[in-house]
């Protein structure tokens, strides 16, 4: 069975950073793109970030260019979201989901997902 399972969450002060972590069990993460989407209460879920199969294509939300940056580990079948200079409108509930092998924008396109894990911007 494809499992994803992210981890990294927690609570941070405005302007910290927290890197999310994106494990892959029961496949190998190396034929897939890798999304990671967050969703606040009340709201849609929205795709934060994307990173393709070979990781040489990524893309970004423009509410996170230039604070987020994603990567891949294929050895390691982990995905990262680093996220730097966070703000309160930042905190969600983060997921990472698969598909493969080139990103998309939309998460209907995207099969696997994780349970998600919350990241909270708070003073």
């Amino acid at each position: 069975q494809l499992q994803l399972v992210e981890s990294g969450g927690g609570l941070v002060q405005p302007g910290g950073s927290l890197r999310l972590s994106c494990a892959a069990s029961g496949f190998s993460l190396t034929n897939y793109a890798i999304g990671w989407f967050r969703q606040a209460p009340g709201k849609e879920r929205e795709r934060v970030s994307c990173i393709s199969s070979s990781g040489a294509s990524t893309d970004y939300a423009g509410s996170v260019k230039g604070r987020f940056s994603i990567s891949r580990d294929n050895a390691k079948n982990t995905v990262y979201l680093q996220m730097n200079s966070l703000k309160p409108e930042d905190t969600a509930v983060y997921y990472c989901a698969s598909r493969g092998p080139y990103c998309s924008g939309y998460p209907v396109d995207f099969g696997s997902w994780g349970q998600g894990t919350q990241v909270t911007v708070s003073s």
